[in-house]
């Protein structure tokens, strides 16, 4: 995954009003904060940060933040929470979260399913119960997605979280194992 750079201005002023001021001049209010990091108040382009979801089909976006204040910093982060307008779906506020570069942390990964089951080819009915896994992982190796095979699932057969194969150094939290994939019978077909 690749990361990418988000330039952000640090803000002294807080409420409605300020907010309302930013947004006006194409910025909206942000904030960092992690375990090991005191709360810095931000400001972002709207414009920027749009690129940069554009950017990666990921929902998972590691960023590098180059905070400007007088001297400039940069630090890894993640897009916590992104606050949107009910209606406009204009950008309101978004929260950055500080990740250390060497300690896993969790994200929830798409799944995708490669190749055509055989119980599909009977006229079963391909079932993707999990869209998304929580998976434990270094910021630098997140995946974009989690294929999973399918080509030898047969009619009534399934694929759990422990059956998935996960590459590098990925692994699924030990108290998990639902099932993510399978394939139902034919509606016509009778139960013997």
């Amino acid at each position: 995954m690749e990361r990418l750079e988000l330039k952000t201005d640090v803000r002294t002023s807080t409420g409605k009003g300020p907010a309302r001021v930013l947004r006006r001049e194409g910025k909206i209010p942000a904030i960092l904060y992690g375990p090991e990091t005191e709360a810095v108040m931000l400001s972002v382009s709207i414009k920027e940060l749009e690129n940069c979801l554009k950017k990666t089909g990921s929902a998972q976006i590691l960023l590098d933040l180059v905070i400007q204040n007088g001297d400039t910093t940069t630090r890894p982060a993640m897009i916590k929470e992104l606050q949107m307008h009910p209606v406009s779906q204009n950008f309101l506020h978004v929260d950055f979260y500080e990740v250390a570069m060497d300690r896993k942390i969790k994200v929830k990964i798409p799944v995708k399913t490669v190749g055509m089951s055989k119980g599909v080819e009977l006229g079963g009915l391909l079932q993707i119960i999990r869209r998304e896994l929580e998976v434990l992982c270094l910021p630098n190796e997140i995946p974009d997605v989690i294929e999973i095979d399918v080509t030898d699932l047969d009619v009534g057969e399934s694929v759990h979280v422990k059956e998935i194969p996960l590459e590098g150094n990925i692994e699924i939290p030990p108290d998990v194992n639902f099932t993510v994939i399978t394939v139902l019978s034919p509606k016509g077909e009778e139960e013997e």
